[in-house]
């Protein structure tokens, strides 16, 4: 399978996977650097009775380095998560494993943070049951935040093998892919 990368600017062309939300991010940028809201309440997309918001949280992640390298993350039953990468790059890999969904076996590939003309800048929600991982692309690390719609449970999140969840034309989901796009060596 060939992998398609998101572009905000064709946001209109890119098969999003059934209730993943981007909501792109303005910068306000002048000589002393930028300023972006990441959520805010008038946001009903992503914030509302039906996306609240319970925490946030970020972590930093190393150049190359994957999370997960060889397996899914999905939240089964009570949580959306909301990612806006605010330093670095990194590409966020979804992938719809629902069934009864009207995008079952779609993959999405999201490049977000700091990409040419601020055009990684927004808030990605990703729905309940789907699958997500990201690998950092840039050369230092990156700083990704997630606004999550519940309080963290160990309960409510699983890890699947990229093995075990097959993509629609039967191959197997492989960071490797992406590697070779953004030039990075492969592990």
């Amino acid at each position: 399978m060939k992998y398609k990368y998101f572009d905000l600017a064709k946001i209109d062309s890119y098969k999003l996977i059934k209730d993943v939300v981007v909501h792109p991010l303005k910068v306000n940028e002048d000589k002393r650097g930028i300023l972006v809201e990441t959520i805010k309440r008038g946001w009903k997309d992503i914030y509302s009775e039906k996306y609240p918001f319970a925490q946030s949280y970020f972590s930093i992640t190393y150049s190359n380095v994957a999370r997960d390298e060889d397996q899914w993350h999905i939240h089964p039953t009570k949580q959306e998560d909301r990612f806006v990468v605010i330093k670095g790059k990194a590409v966020i890999a979804l992938y719809d494993d629902r069934e009864n969904s009207p995008t079952k076996g779609v993959l999405n590939l999201f490049k977000m943070g700091q990409f040419v003309n601020n055009k990684g800048y927004y808030t990605l929600l990703i729905p309940q049951k789907v699958y997500h991982c990201f690998l950092v692309v840039s050369k230092k690390e990156a700083v990704l935040l997630n606004f999550p719609t519940r309080l963290y449970d160990p309960e409510e999140e699983d890890r699947v093998k990229f093995k075990k969840a097959k993509l629609a034309d039967g191959s197997i989901f492989d960071w490797n892919k992406v590697r070779k796009k953004f030039a990075l060596s492969l592990k």
